[in-house]
């Protein structure tokens, strides 16, 4: 048997076990280790795949990353950091029409800057801006829309998980990543200012306007919310100043929000306690699947499949935009039915070579990638915010919530068209720096 047909028939096996509700990692290393031992003519050498990967992943410094972002991020939900950074935006903007819809988009830009994770963002912004929406008669449709789009700007703004997962599996820089991914992340937040702007304008009644605070009211929640202020721009700001290197900037926000945490009188010992559960537990199902997509990898690239796909595209003829588009809605797709994580390693080993056989910069393709997997997050059938919110707001129909979410999704592809036409839009902060790429 061919190698490339046993690589297609490891690419089989491995989706089918994902649809039975095998673990995805689990799936990816089982594939990946009987398409390596199929091609091999032996499962010696494929089972010891098992151990070299597991141990280079564990002592991969760039990995080290994510543990210390998770921790960072649930310190942070401890210490209160998403209130704080919800008040400063509400003082600001919270008297003008659809002002608390501004803020909930405000607070999850500046919680998704400590967090890095969607999820976690559209999870502690319901608890925190729901019920004040609720409380001055929002439109039940504005208020989780602007909650579900709005959190998955926890993907995109460094620092950023799934950036470093990108890094990591195509071997580029994590901080040229970060950086490119700045100017998109701010596109995102004033699209989305945009689309509540323009929705307000035409149905006054879906957010009425609260009452302007004086300015001593605005100083005190400025000071009140100094420490997530303080946190953010010295992750975040440390990273792209060169203080820090990404690492360094990990390990000194978890550090820190761990102080805050601890200093707020907010860190018992069993939120302490939970954090770390949560944040091993995350850890782990992480670890596992990236384990799992390097033996997959393995195997799949020595198996010639990749550069039979990639050939057997360029050979049709068709032009590379229309090769990214059409990738594009495939993102879409897998990221309303799987995780973001699941969406980006499942596809890597088949789409990266692609992108780069046509000549593109894996750069962009990274902010591409993970711009699309987030609108996924918010797209139906499934939606993975979407679905979040529901389970936290039984009363709310889905319904509702996609309805919201529709306005946001079209600023989302506006901003998806224009990344793609002007790949400056990532590329030309990445080049002022002279970043490694």
């Amino acid at each position: 048997m061919e190698p490339y047909v046993i690589g297609l028939l490891g690419m089989v096996l491995m989706l089918a076990m994902i649809f039975l509700h095998v673990p995805i990692g689990v799936a990816m290393g089982l594939a990946g280790v009987l398409t390596f031992g199929l091609i091999r003519g032996s499962f010696g050498p494929a089972l010891t795949l098992f151990g070299t990967e597991t141990v280079g992943k564990v002592a991969s410094m760039e990995l080290a990353v994510v543990p210390l972002f998770l921790l960072m991020g649930a310190f942070a939900t401890v210490g209160g950091l998403s209130s704080d950074l919800y008040r400063i935006a509400y003082a600001l903007v919270g008297h003008m029409r659809g002002g608390l819809a501004l803020a909930t988009i405000g607070g999850c830009a500046g919680f998704g800057a400590v967090c890095g994770s969607s999820i976690a963002t559209a999870t502690t912004m319901t608890r925190v801006a729901m019920p004040e929406m609720n409380k001055r008669n929002y439109s039940e449709r504005l208020s989780t829309g602007s909650i579900a789009a709005g959190g998955t700007l926890g993907m995109l703004i460094p620092p950023s998980i799934i950036l470093v997962l990108y890094g990591v599996l195509t071997e580029q820089f994590v901080k040229t990543l970060f950086v490119a991914a700045l100017i998109p992340g701010l596109m995102a937040v004033a699209l989305y200012v945009l689309t509540i702007w323009l929705l307000v304008r035409r149905n006054p009644e879906l957010g009425p306007p609260g009452e302007e605070l004086p300015w001593a009211e605005v100083g005190r929640a400025l000071a009140n919310g100094w420490a997530a202020i303080v946190l953010m721009i010295t992750v975040t700001g440390g990273i792209y100043a060169g203080i820090f290197s990404v690492n360094e900037s990990a390990a000194v926000g978890a550090v820190m929000a761990f102080a805050i945490a601890l200093l707020r009188g907010r860190l018992t010992l069993k939120t302490f306690w939970l954090a770390l559960r949560d944040t091993a537990a995350t850890t782990s199902m992480i670890y596992l699947m990236i384990i799992g997509a390097s033996i997959f990898t393995y195997a799949v690239t020595l198996s010639g499949l990749p550069e039979i796909i990639v050939n057997g595209i360029r050979d049709t003829g068709l032009p590379g935009i229309w090769v990214v588009v059409l990738l594009m809605l495939m993102y879409i797709v897998l990221g309303s039915i799987f995780d973001t994580i699941s969406s980006m390693v499942i596809t890597i080993p088949f789409v990266f070579p692609l992108i780069v056989g046509y000549g593109f910069d894996p750069i962009w393709w990274g902010i591409l990638t993970v711009m699309v997997i987030e609108i996924g997050m918010v797209t139906p059938p499934v939606g993975m915010n979407v679905f979040v919110m529901k389970a936290m707001l039984p009363k709310t129909t889905l319904r509702t919530i996609y309805a919201g979410v529709m306005p946001f999704l079209a600023a989302d592809l506006v901003r998806l068209a224009l990344v793609i036409a002007f790949p400056a839009l990532t590329l030309v902060l990445v080049d002022f720096f002279a970043l490694p790429r």
